[in-house]
């Protein structure tokens, strides 16, 4: 419409207000829509950062465990035999991992999943959903106490030093006759006066004695002998069985001994193999480093068997990334490692023995035509 002389002022005046209304930015449906775009960015946000039941396992760093620490001791003290200082480095590797008290966003995972040599695993693979936070890190914990008291007898097996297996024992329950008396880590040497050797011999000595009579240890505790007296209590199960509240594992009496100074907050089994070849190279005199850069993971066993563990890429990332040269990887971890490319060489083992052989054999020959790879 054309509003012309003729058109009444207060026409002119109501399609005035009309033409600003139609382009008031602050309208009812503009409103709306701000609102509509302002929720949506909200969602979004609440989507991309609201935790989700996953972790995240990421390249983590590395410890040069024949190295020192800031005060100038060795990360990995030897006594007890003689020793030399190791000529090289050896590397544990980490992963980096979510926390059991951590939680991860979906913008991270979506990282995490894309990212070259980064895992998004689902929650209860990692953490199982029937321990509290608090009990995932006792056990983790846990698993690197058993994992250094492992490495410690199967280095000094391999380097020829004896090793003598003792029940030991691994719980004292706080209702039984042995709370306050006996102690987890206390060697059972004898039983009545009788040396014992297994645990099977604690239980037969046990059962030599009715419900109420007592029964007298002979135990080693911190490098000394003690004899302790424990009266016999009524099995819960048969009233006619003696008890004396304790449960025993496998032991181990040695002349070494072997301290570790670690950051606490690195836990797990996984640092098994690096830890027993660190020990065996300080007592072993063949100088099994020969100035080498070599990295490695793997669980191991007082026996020397070396086991599978997870985030082996990861874990060769970071090796590359502290120039290591050589890297061990357990016997069952090849299979994961399809497809990747790395100028690291990746040796197989699948014990102790294979690794100091392996590392013995590049020294000799570097090309290692004989040595087994993944």
């Amino acid at each position: 419409m054309t509003v012309g002389r003729g058109t009444p002022h207060r026409v002119v005046r109501a399609l005035g207000r009309r033409r600003r209304a139609a382009h008031d930015p602050w309208s009812s449906n503009s409103i709306t829509a701000l609102v509509a775009a302002v929720a949506f960015v909200g969602l979004g946000l609440v989507i991309f950062l609201a935790p989700i039941p996953f972790v995240a396992w990421a390249p983590g760093g590395t410890l040069d465990v024949a190295g020192k620490d800031q005060s100038g001791k060795p990360l990995i003290q030897v006594g007890g035999v003689p020793s030399q200082p190791e000529n090289g480095r050896l590397f544990m590797t980490t992963v980096s991992v979510t926390t059991v008290d951590g939680h991860l966003g979906l913008a991270e995972a979506l990282a995490d999943h894309w990212l070259p040599r980064h895992d998004v695993l689902p929650r209860e693979v990692i953490y199982p959903p029937t321990k509290s936070d608090q009990q995932v890190k006792a056990d983790e914990v846990a698993m690197m106490d058993t994992s250094q008291r492992d490495a410690v007898v199967a280095a000094l097996r391999a380097a020829g030093q004896p090793v003598l297996e003792l029940p030991q024992v691994q719980g004292v329950s706080v209702s039984g006759p042995s709370n306050q008396k006996l102690q987890p880590g206390d060697l059972i040497l004898k039983i009545d006066s009788v040396a014992v050797q297994t645990n099977e011999d604690v239980r037969s000595r046990i059962r030599r004695h009715k419900v109420g009579e007592q029964v007298v240890f002979t135990v080693e505790r911190a490098g000394k002998q003690l004899t302790v007296t424990i009266t016999t209590a009524a099995s819960a199960k048969d009233a006619t069985v003696p008890i004396v509240g304790i449960t025993t594992a496998t032991g181990y009496k040695y002349g070494a001994t072997v301290q570790f100074s670690l950051d606490p907050r690195i836990v797990g089994p996984s640092a098994g193999l690096v830890f027993a070849l660190a020990i065996y190279d300080r007592i072993d005199p063949s100088d099994m480093l020969a100035g080498r850069s070599v990295a490695g993971t793997g669980s191991i066993g007082p026996d020397g068997n070396v086991g599978a563990i997870g985030g082996i890429q990861e874990k060769i990332a970071g090796a590359e990334r502290a120039k290591a040269t050589i890297f061990l990887v357990p016997a069952d971890n090849c299979k994961d490692l399809a497809g990747l490319e790395t100028d690291l060489r990746l040796v197989k083992v699948a014990t102790l023995r294979d690794a100091i052989s392996a590392l013995a054999q590049l020294q000799q020959d570097p090309s290692g035509k004989e040595v087994p790879r993944c």
